[in-house]
């Protein structure tokens, strides 16, 4: 191999690097409703299906605030409710207050629209 050839591999690997190192903890997800309802905050009535895992995480709400301004216009309260999108993202636990009382919940806080989600990962929602 060149020293030219392995600079230009070395400066490939380190990219890469770089790349996974910045998009950190971002995971593919399939959010939804998942049909359970309750008379009081907080109510688990939405799951995320972590596709690298297969943990499903009840209880999670969604920030759609980091998504681009084309994925936000592809009509997604009505694909997230039923599942119907992979959603990039990771996981995060917020402090939020209902009734008085304090509580530490999951936020799926989504970065991009990956895909759409295949029938079979989307198995915990409502919808499917």
């Amino acid at each position: 191999m060149s020293n030219t050839a392995a600079k230009i591999l070395l400066a490939i690997s380190v990219c890469t690097v770089a790349a996974q190192a910045l998009a950190g903890g971002q995971d593919s997800y399939v959010f939804c409703d998942n049909g359970l309802r309750c008379v009081t905050a907080p109510c688990p009535s939405n799951s995320a299906l972590d596709l690298a895992t297969g943990e499903l995480i009840k209880g999670v709400s969604i920030d759609i605030e980091g998504l681009t301004q084309e994925d936000k216009a592809l009509d997604l309260s009505d694909k997230l409710y039923a599942g119907k999108v992979v959603v990039v993202g990771s996981i995060e636990n917020r402090t939020q207050t209902f009734n008085g009382k304090q509580h530490t919940l999951p936020w799926l806080v989504a970065t991009a629209i990956e895909r759409a989600a295949r029938d079979g990962e989307r198995g915990h929602c409502s919808a499917h």
